[in-house]
């Protein structure tokens, strides 16, 4: 069996590859306004069931632009999630990205308390005074404590993406954002998500 391989020209490819997307969702009911973030979810990952697991509170995506356009800086959880966002781009809105992982003091708190740097870091972006996204793919803990500030009055988020991927309390971190009644939020709800479906998303609201 002769293997037929598609002529795509290098700089057409990622256009071809949302054709492709957009024919096998077929008539998919997707919400209005968020098309961009599922399909560039959908083309990360290589999973259709973005389309179906993605949640969005009401007017996320035009809080988000509002938000991006004023210069609200990124907070991500991974060095991978801030690899990945386009960063150039952010810095044209004034927004610059953050994650404060792999810093001495973060570090040291965490281990001080018996808690992940993930949880820390949390902590030391609420105290920029700065409009923030919060980009989350990769720790539970880190929307755990970010529920627990919010609760506290300590942050206020323009926005969560909150795609924590895994098993350990993947699952509840998604649904105490979920439970937030006046904070706008991208939830991958279930297990699935990852530092590239944070930066996606991120780069999907920068693109729009």
């Amino acid at each position: 069996m002769k293997t037929e391989l598609e002529k795509v020209l290098p700089s057409e490819i990622e256009r071809r590859s949302f054709e492709i997307i957009t024919k096998e969702l077929g008539g998919k009911k997707i919400l209005p306004g968020t098309e961009a973030i599922v399909k560039r979810c959908i083309h990360t990952s290589a999973d259709f069931e973005y389309a179906d697991n993605l949640v969005f509170s009401e007017g996320a995506v035009e809080r988000a632009l509002r938000a991006v356009h004023k210069g609200a800086c990124i907070v991500t959880d991974t060095q991978m999630a801030k690899a990945g966002i386009n960063k150039k781009k952010l810095a044209e809105y004034g927004g610059e990205v953050y994650c404060f992982m792999s810093d001495e003091d973060v570090a040291k708190k965490a281990k001080e308390i018996g808690t992940t740097r993930a949880s820390i870091s949390m902590d030391k972006a609420a105290e920029l005074a700065k409009p923030l996204i919060f980009a989350i793919g990769n720790a539970p803990t880190a929307l755990m404590r970010l529920y627990e500030l919010i609760q506290e009055g300590k942050v206020k988020p323009q926005l969560i993406i909150g795609v924590p991927v895994g098993f350990v309390n993947v699952v509840q971190s998604k649904e105490l954002i979920l439970s937030l009644p006046d904070i706008p939020y991208i939830v991958a709800r279930g297990r699935k998500g990852g530092s590239n479906i944070a930066a996606c998303i991120v780069n999907a609201l920068l693109y729009m």
